[in-house]
């Protein structure tokens, strides 16, 4: 019997006997494969011809190497501050697990706030005023709170300084300062795009500045001010429009506030900055990256010391993400996000309950929230490593190339005036409009999908009931979802619902064997239910001879006939024909017809259904086809 050695000789490599591979062979090797699909592209294209689109104006390489990467990220704690805004990043004590409540009701709100402290949360983002907590309630909603041990950050919109004086009253009462990591929440500008009140931002700019002194001079360590980017990104925004737009706050804050006599490094140190964290983790790494990088330039424009551009962050998991049908697969977004802001160097994490879309959480879904960040923490250990993702050739690439588009922007709104002037023009909806116009077309498409909701959707699920959460600030910029096309289909359906409970139906015409067959016809079955469309796939294949019985039988008004293009040629014609006969009110081809499309058509098939097509067009003529209202 052979004994192997317990260890690789010294000196052993993986790469031993193979030839050293370089970018060029590499080329050369893909621009082979691509002229065998038929694509014949140049060796020193073929990076361009494989580039990903990762959202408007921003693409990725297939290959990232050290000499398409830069290196300018330097090291954690230090200028730029692109690896981390403290040296020891999360190291320590990991990020803060920071939970959001806005329960009208005090007493509600003080019991969820209690349970969160008890089991993991660290820090409160509490929702006050007309959108949640009432502030007369805000003491009664902290009651049993120890002040000096749980951070508090204030989100009230106009009623930011009646709730301030409520929260400095508690601190004088109970004798205790702050926690570290508190903020007041003043956000003029973030009031300001949701509301479309633009006039009062001069007067809501001094409170704001008001707070920031009391802070500074008898809370330190509390903070005044948040540069939410958040209306953006709910509006449809970039990655590249968020920073941007999250940058040109900034400055106009620090404008304020230097103007108001503070000094720059005591003015920055009155900021924190508000990122949403999307299921694209490597975007959203790479967008809290280049958010510390570009705050380090501002602050370094400004003349500060180059240890206070370190930008504080609170990333707070995607609400466009959120789906409304099938919510429990928010669970796996939220945690994805969750993942790329700590990866990404959060120093606060909110994760919204799975159920955020539908109402106010209930204390599953908010248990679920927290313990997402915990599990991560606790568990996956992702706080213990600095800047994970640093060294990464994709994402200081994907870094380097948001940062750049995010300054262009930021450059552009600061030449129209600045933030205020910008969003008063309507230059800020106009430009996210247009990217969340494209992104529409892509979720149409499904080239973006939604797993639940445009893609494998559950017809069958129970709905989730829940409480209805306060109206948000509304009147300025909109608040989008990506799922809302599919959403008001869905709802057509439901509405549309008979009283034995059946939806509109399309009977699956499938000819030929299951292998000929199944490709298409779940690719159809996935499609419809998407607007909630029944498929009825019964029999499990049928001909020209038996398919007027199956449809009339399915209770179906229209049909599509999926199998192979071999099969499509010989009987797709005949079955056509005898479904308009049996009376199916639009017949659908799964596929793209070619050369035969004449013969279908002349045949009785009305539309061609297949991958890359507009589906919410698809399904809107469906249905209004068939008198569901919209």
């Amino acid at each position: 019997m052979t004994v192997l050695p317990d260890r690789p000789p010294e000196g052993f490599s993986l790469a031993a006997d193979f030839p050293e591979a370089d970018a060029g062979a590499w080329r050369r090797l893909v621009a082979g494969v691509l002229r065998k699909t038929g694509k014949d592209v140049p060796e020193d294209a073929v990076e361009d011809a494989l580039a990903t689109l990762v959202e408007e104006g921003l693409s990725v390489r297939p290959l990232s190497t050290a000499e398409n990467s830069p290196d300018t990220a330097g090291f954690p704690g230090f200028a730029p501050f692109t690896r981390g805004g403290r040296p020891e990043g999360g190291a320590v004590a990991g990020w803060d697990v920071r939970q959001r409540h806005d329960r009208p009701d005090p007493a509600a709100a003080n019991e969820a706030v209690l349970a969160d402290l008890e089991h993991g949360v660290t820090s409160l983002w509490l929702s006050v005023g007309a959108s949640g907590i009432p502030v007369s309630g805000l003491a009664r909603a902290l009651d049993g709170v120890l002040l000096d041990l749980a951070p508090l950050v204030l989100d009230a919109g106009d009623d930011v300084e009646a709730a301030a004086a409520v929260l400095f009253g508690l601190y004088e009462r109970t004798g205790t300062g702050p926690a570290p990591g508190g903020n007041l929440g003043a956000d003029p500008f973030g009031y300001a795009a949701r509301t479309g009140t633009y006039d009062g931002v001069a007067d809501r700019l001094g409170a704001a500045v008001g707070l920031a002194r009391r802070c500074h001079e008898t809370v330190p360590g509390l903070r005044a001010l948040t540069v939410d980017a958040l209306p953006y990104h709910e509006a449809g925004a970039s990655a590249a429009q968020e920073l941007g737009c999250s940058l040109a706050t900034g400055v106009a804050l620090l404008r304020a506030l230097t103007d108001a006599g503070f000094g720059i490094e005591t003015a920055l140190g009155q900021l924190e900055f508000r990122y949403a964290a999307g299921a694209d983790q490597f975007l959203t790494i790479a967008k809290l990256r280049a958010a510390r990088r570009l705050w380090a330039r501002v602050a370094e424009a400004c003349g500060a010391d180059s240890t206070a551009g370190a930008q504080r962050q609170h990333a707070v998991t995607s609400a466009v993400m959120m789906t409304r049908r099938d919510p429990w697969v928010n669970m796996l977004r939220t945690t994805v996000a969750a993942l790329g802001a700590g990866v990404g160097g959060a120093d606060a994490v909110t994760v919204l309950p799975f159920d955020h879309a539908i109402g106010l959480p209930d204390a599953f879904a908010r248990r679920i929230a927290r313990n997402t960040s915990v599990v991560l923490l606790e568990e996956s250990h992702i706080g213990r490593v600095i800047d994970p993702a640093g060294g990464s050739w994709y994402v200081e690439r994907l870094t380097e190339d948001l940062a750049q588009r995010a300054w262009e922007w930021f450059q552009e709104v600061e030449r129209a005036g600045g933030q205020l002037a910008a969003l008063r023009s309507g230059l800020v909806e106009t430009r996210i409009g247009a990217v969340w116009e494209h992104r529409r077309g892509r979720l149409a498409t499904r080239r973006e999908p939604i797993t639940g909701v445009s893609e494998f959707p559950l017809l069958s699920e129970a709905p989730v009931e829940r409480d209805p959460a306060p109206e948000p600030l509304s009147g300025g910029l909109p608040r989008v979802r990506r799922d809302e096309a599919f959403e008001a289909l869905r709802t057509r359906s439901d509405a549309a619902r008979t009283a034995g409970g059946d939806r509109p139906r399309i009977f699956l015409a499938a000819l030929g064997p299951a292998s000929a067959h199944t490709a298409r016809a779940s690719f159809t079955a996935n499609l419809f239910a998407a607007g909630g469309i029944e498929p009825v796939h019964d029999p499990v294949t049928v001909d020209a001879g038996s398919v007027a019985a199956a449809f009339t039988a399915a209770g179906a008004e229209l049909a599509c006939i999926c199998s192979s293009d071999a099969l499509y040629a010989e009987q797709a014609a005949a079955v056509a024909e005898a479904l308009k006969a049996a009376g199916a009110r639009r017949v659908y081809l799964a596929g793209r017809p070619g050369e035969l499309r004449e013969m279908y058509e002349r045949a009785g098939v009305d539309e061609f259904v297949a991958a890359g097509g507009d589906a919410v067009a698809v399904l809107t003529r469906a249905l209004d086809l068939i008198g569901v209202a919209p």
